[in-house]
């Protein structure tokens, strides 16, 4: 039982892990704190939290498990401004989705590397934003990334993998730097791929017609590309080394399509597709 949980960003990523929580009879009471009253007020009113503070200081305090569900850029002075107000008991968990910015964050504001910190990275979300997007399924079935360090204290990594087992997560370990690489190739590459293209196409000419026409398979591709920009601009330059060699990568791939299309190699594009469909179907389908 999680006694008092504090959650730093009461918005999709928080708001969920409360209602799972609430949901499992596995949290006792929920202070919220952020930077949108009218937010912290509606996520009251919905009862995702008991109450909320918007000083982090206060909000942390008498907390035995504290959450940072915060956009990267913020992560530093959030930490800055609750480790002081932290209980002797207390562990804090985030949801960044790139560990090696948080991990060196934490570093700067303690000096090093507390055994109460549990880096972590819940693989779930939605294109919306706000405590009004959340719900309390958003993790079931889904992964969550623990990545825990040499300093990081055993008893608080099993307990922040107990929390997230409980909102019916699957979790897994990896290293720091691991993590970031396989992240900038699964989430970070498509989400650039999807804001690169539409913002390309809403710069062309024919620009009302080409949405106006735009199926299903276009608005499945693009609707990432209505993620929250703020939050992907802090990843884009936290992972900037994984990120901008995944880009390098495909940007290959994709002169050496534009090529075989040039040039009518059929053989060529039948073959990726073939493989391209075959490593889906057996990675995501099977």
């Amino acid at each position: 039982m999680i006694e008092r949980l504090a959650i730093i960003g009461v918005g999709l990523i928080g708001g969920s892990l409360a209602r799972a929580l609430r949901a499992a009879g596995a949290v006792g009471e929920v202070v919220g704190c952020g930077r949108a009253l009218p937010n912290l007020e509606r996520a009251v009113e919905l009862g995702v939290i008991d109450r909320f503070d918007q000083d982090p200081a206060a909000a942390v305090a008498g907390a035995d498990m504290v959450f940072l569900a915060v956009p990267l850029g913020a992560m530093r002075d959030v930490l800055a401004s609750t480790r002081a107000s932290l209980g002797p008991d207390a562990v804090v968990t985030d949801g960044g989705s790139v560990k090696g910015s948080v991990v060196a964050d934490v570093a700067a504001v303690c000096g090093q590397l507390p055994p109460w910190f549990v880096p972590g990275h819940p693989i779930a979300g939605t294109e919306r934003s706000g405590v009004d997007a959340s719900f309390a399924d958003l993790y079931r079935n889904r992964r969550v990334i623990l990545t825990p360090v040499a300093e990081t204290d055993p008893a608080a990594v099993e307990r922040v993998e107990w929390m997230w087992r409980v909102c019916g997560a699957e979790v897994s370990r990896m290293s720091v730097a691991h993590h970031d690489e396989v992240l900038a190739a699964t989430s970070h590459l498509p989400h650039m791929l999807a804001f690169g293209l539409v913002d390309a196409l809403a710069r062309m000419d024919e620009t009302e017609e080409i949405f106006r026409y735009a199926a299903g398979g276009f608005r499945d591709f693009t609707r990432i590309a209505s993620s929250n920009p703020v939050m992907w601009r802090d990843i884009c330059i936290a992972n900037r080394e994984s990120l901008s060699a995944m880009l390098a990568r495909f940007g290959v791939e994709l002169t050496d399509l534009a090529q075989a299309i040039r040039f009518g190699d059929g053989q060529y594009l039948l073959e990726v597709f073939e493989r391209a469909k075959a490593a889906r179907d057996r990675h995501l389908e099977g």
